[in-house]
């Protein structure tokens, strides 16, 4: 199912902004810096085993729980 890594970045940047969504940007450059870049993926981008890992380490680095 198409768009999986841009539902990951979303709940990402949802929970580590949740008291303060005017750090998005902050979250989405940690993202870049990590190698991730939020405005490649869209809701039908194709999902990538390599890419779906590397957002889940991520995640896990920014303690993050994905679903």
């Amino acid at each position: 199912m198409p768009g999986k890594i841009k539902r990951m970045i979303d709940e990402i940047v949802r929970q580590r902004t949740a008291l303060n969504p005017m750090f998005a940007g902050m979250v989405k450059t940690k993202l870049l810096l990590k190698g991730i870049d939020p405005s490649r993926y869209d809701a039908n981008s194709p999902d990538d085993a390599a890419v779906i890992q590397k957002v889940a380490a991520a995640g896990v680095e920014m303690h993050v729980v994905l679903k």
